[in-house]
């Protein structure tokens, strides 16, 4: 649905409907060639805009401690 829940925190996100085909992505260890391929022929954009706003995504998403590990 896009909402996001740290139950370690108790915080609470939401995120547009690309965040979470790559949050869905991801969850299914799916790696960043194959999601950014996906991404590209499915919307219009270019390859550096994918790049750039999929390595901000998964950075953010550390930083808020949503990821277990590594998300690249």
């Amino acid at each position: 649905t896009g909402f996001v829940f740290n139950p370690s925190t108790g915080d609470s996100f939401s995120v547009n409907p690309i965040g979470l085909e790559i949050l869905r992505k991801l969850k299914e260890n799916e790696q960043f060639d194959k999601i950014k391929e996906h991404i590209l022929t499915t919307y219009s954009t270019d390859s550096d805009t994918v790049e750039k706003d999929f390595y901000d995504f998964t950075k953010m998403l550390e930083q808020l401690q949503l990821t277990e590990s590594d998300a690249r």
